[in-house]
């Protein structure tokens, strides 16, 4: 598997809204797979692939590009930064990380820490209090000359190594260039081996998606699919602590069947056209329901007068951090049934 294509898209920058430079990774990997790519006005690329079948309707794959972060909503005169999120944090994963400030002409590492007294200094109520993200600075080590270098806007990432391990990998941003890989591999698999579609192949590599599924929706309005495909992380919190009830996913059982979460219900012939299409081909799977959260699959089943709509989703442990954890064999078993599906 390709992993090597996994780390560089893990370790390319590119929040919500600031997505140019993860694009121009993506284009220039897969401009020769499509017969039509374009971007439209909010960023995403989209990607064309034509069936000759004239019964032909149009499937949509939906793969975010936008990882969380941050922008530049301020610099003090000593230099010190402060930054407003983009899409969803914990704050309590964000005490002294390391980060990227990713200004117009250059990347500057930085650090990130809470504002008030050491833990040396801190009163009993002091240590109990968890602050906001917008109560976090950062310091470039640059002192006055960061209001230089960096303007409000400028955009901040987090600043971890990609880590492959026997069986996992971990990293941040895998929420969701494991999408852009699915999709990507996808559309190679498909090139390389001259798959006859027989139905019109669009991969959206969307943004936005972090703060609305914003991207989507405007490039399903554009595409107004037939079926729509989310391609998604999801929860594994098959972890201490944890009723087993609420895990949600399990790594190692197999690719995500997503059946709902707070933005969509998927469509009930595909869950059980999938479900079918893995058992036949010994494609292990499990079942999957999010109380909480979305993913572009909504805004594809929403699009014209609708479409028929699914998410195939890969478990992910400690999501929204720096330790982002798949296994392995979930991510090769989801990229298996999305072969499977559209060659069936």
């Amino acid at each position: 598997m390709n992993y090597e294509l996994l780390k560089k898209l893990c370790e390319t920058p590119s929040v919500a809204g600031r997505e140019q430079r993860i694009r121009d990774f993506i284009h220039n990997n897969v401009k020769g797979y499509f017969d039509e790519i374009k971007v439209d006005a909010l960023g995403s690329l989209i990607c064309k692939k034509f069936s000759k079948n004239k019964k032909k309707k149009k499937i949509l794959l939906l793969c975010h590009m936008d990882e969380i972060g941050f922008l530049v909503s301020y610099i003090n005169p000593k230099g010190y930064v402060f930054v407003d999120p983009v899409g969803g944090f914990d704050p309590r994963n964000l005490f002294s990380r390391r980060v990227l400030v990713c200004t117009e002409k250059e990347d500057l590492k930085a650090v990130m820490n809470p504002q008030g007294k050491p833990v040396h200094t801190q009163s009993a109520m002091d240590r109990k209090k968890i602050p906001e993200p917008n109560e976090f600075f950062i310091d470039t080590g640059l002192g006055e000359k960061a209001n230089d270098k960096i303007q409000i806007g400028d955009y901040v990432v987090m600043d971890e190594p990609f880590l492959e391990l026997p069986k996992k990998i971990v990293s941040k941003a895998l929420d969701n260039r494991i999408a852009c890989w699915l999709g990507m591999e996808i559309a190679r698999y498909v090139f390389e081996n001259k798959v006859e579609l027989d139905n019109d192949l669009i991969i959206v590599f969307t943004s936005q998606e972090e703060v609305g599924l914003r991207g989507a929706k405007t490039a399903s309005f554009d595409v107004v699919p037939d079926i729509a495909i989310g391609i998604d992380t999801t929860l594994a919190c098959d972890t201490p602590g944890v009723p087993e009830q609420d895990w949600i996913t399990t790594h190692g059982k197999g690719f995500g069947l997503h059946i709902k979460d707070s933005s969509f219900i998927s469509d009930h012939e595909l869950v059980s056209k999938f479900a079918k299409l893995a058992e036949k081909n010994k494609i292990p799977y499990q079942r999957t329901i999010l109380s909480r959260g979305g993913q572009d699959g909504a805004a594809g089943q929403q699009a014209g007068s609708g479409a028929k709509a699914i998410a195939i989703v890969v478990g992910t442990r400690y999501i929204h951090t720096v330790t982002e954890m798949v296994d392995k064999s979930d991510l090769e078993n989801a990229l298996k049934i999305l072969k499977k599906f559209l060659e069936d």
